[in-house]
């Protein structure tokens, strides 16, 4: 009878095969103890024994959470596909590192530009996203793969939708509901994508991959329209390059200023990276936050710093694309606004500085202020909401309006002109983040009527602009609610 209570989990030999993955990542650890495998990030040294002491919290929280089975994709497939992975990985690293007590052997894999140290390098990016799949799934070994929210409202609702509460696919039927909302031709394009997706290299698609694929190719009705031309067909992507091999392939354009390359970010999963040449001569890289690389890309282009991709002539037209960035809906209840009139305020005012409207969205906690109020925020070190401390993945920009005959209206917009208060940061690493947040306003993917196309509309109530007679106090808590379509969450949070 407790047999068959016991969590699959147990009955597969889950807890010796993580008592058996501990153990080989401390063996690993050991060899990589040589002065001579300081890597720039991600390293092997760093990675290996945070992975460790991330599988031993696991190891703990699944001991004392014996309960119920559970279903398929949960954490028992989970935990299952990601130890036999890690065992083959663990055993690549093995093969290239010399053994214990050895120096002299395989001397290779300490000199720069070798095959054995490129091979060392992407497998330190593949340790790398598996400690970060790892922690956002299992944050302090706690199971939450099911509670997982996607930063982009609209990859959220899909994979509820097609995958329910299932944290990891395999390949083969991830792709077939993929292509059925986006096409894909089989073939070398199919293989690309694959390798895209899947980060940890296991056959498999976990919601951590799809949620950072769907950041980095954004926005989603034309997410593989975004990815075939950044990441197929555009000359300046390079995928598995590590922060000291982008320094390495730029050098050969140090005399061409422009020169560029881009590579989804190892320490910032979700994120850009981009390493340029300056107008001087010096080889730079830096991390836009949080905005679409399309709009990065063209902005670069207008201002004279990204010219040249991987030293090309030729730099791809990504106008195109941009101007396809679809709107969303949003309707706000009129008692809410009311609410707002009641503390002598307005629904637009940013409730930080009290000065500018709100502008930008944060994803995916869905928390408004002014763009200039979210710079100085993250140019001071801080990458979580400065309402409820949820880490800040993604932000969107908006632009509220109000009409005297119409109903007042949000209306999403690439505004250039705000791009003197963002600035862009170097890369750094990041702690394990806890990937359960409030819930994201949803989308409306079925506008009304092509007069309404391109417009969030709030509901029907014209307020003045009301300032107050004295400065309000920085942060305070008001309760405000975003209606939609049935089928969406019907409640969202935001302190203002």
């Amino acid at each position: 009878m407790a047999a068959a209570a016991a969590p699959r989990g147990w009955q597969w030999g889950e807890p010796r095969a993580l008592s058996r993955a501990v153990k080989l990542l401390q063996r690993l650890e050991e060899q990589c103890r040589d002065p001579r495998m300081i890597m720039g990030p991600p390293s092997l040294r760093d990675l290996l024994p945070r992975t460790a002491q991330l599988l031993g919290e696991v190891a703990k929280a699944r001991r004392e959470a014996r309960g119920d089975p559970e279903g398929p994709g949960g954490a028992d497939d989970f935990l299952a596909i990601y130890l036999a992975n890690l065992e083959v990985k663990g055993r690549q690293v093995a093969e290239l590192l010399p053994p214990r007590g050895k120096k002299d052997v395989n001397q290779d894999v300490f000199r720069e530009g070798s095959r054995f140290r490129r091979q060392l390098a992407k497998l330190a990016l593949i340790f790398s996203h598996m400690h970060a799949e790892l922690s956002a799934l299992f944050p302090a070994g706690e199971y939450c793969g099911h509670l997982y929210q996607l930063t982009k409202g609209s990859a959220h609702i899909f994979w509820r939708e097609y995958c329910g509460v299932r944290c990891v696919l395999p390949w083969a039927e991830f792709q077939s509901l993929l292509c059925a909302r986006h096409p894909v031709e089989p073939g070398p394009t199919m293989q690309a994508l694959r390798s895209t997706l899947d980060l940890t290299c296991n056959g498999h698609v976990s919601v951590f991959e799809f949620d950072v694929f769907t950041r980095l190719f954004q926005p989603w009705p034309t997410l593989l329209r975004n990815w075939q031309l950044l990441a197929v067909n555009h000359p300046g992507y390079m995928a598995f390059l590590t922060y000291d091999e982008v320094q390495t392939r730029l050098q050969a354009y140090r005399d061409k200023p422009g020169s560029y390359i881009f590579r989804p970010s190892c320490t910032r999963l979700g994120q850009w990276a981009i390493g340029y040449v300056s107008s001087d001569g010096s080889i730079l890289q830096t991390i836009p936050l949080n905005k679409p690389l399309l709009q990065v890309l063209l902005k670069g282009q207008k201002d004279g710093i990204f010219l040249f991709p991987d030293g090309k002539k030729h730099n791809p037209d990504l106008t195109e694309l941009c101007r396809a960035e679809p709107y969303q809906r949003i309707q706000v209840s009129e008692e809410q606004l009311l609410l707002y009139q009641a503390m002598n305020s307005t629904f637009q005012l940013c409730k930080i500085c009290a000065e500018r409207d709100k502008d930008v969205r944060i994803e995916p906690c869905g928390h408004l202020l002014c763009s200039c109020c979210l710079a100085a925020w993250q140019n001071s070190d801080s990458q979580t909401c400065p309402f409820c401390r949820c880490e800040i993945k993604g932000r969107e920009a908006v632009s509220i309006c109000q009409a005297q005959e119409r109903p007042t209206e949000v209306r999403t917009a690439a505004d250039d002109s705000r791009d003197n208060c963002h600035q862009e940061a170097a890369e750094r690493k990041l702690g394990p983040v806890t990937p359960s947040a409030p819930p994201l306003p949803p989308e409306d993917q079925f506008p009304q009527g092509p007069q309404d196309k391109g417009w969030l509309t709030l509901a029907p109530l014209a307020l003045p602009r009301l300032r107050p007679p004295l400065p309000l106090p920085k942060m305070a808590s008001v309760l405000w609610e975003v209606t939609s379509r049935p089928r969406a969450r019907e409640e969202a949070t935001e302190s203002s």
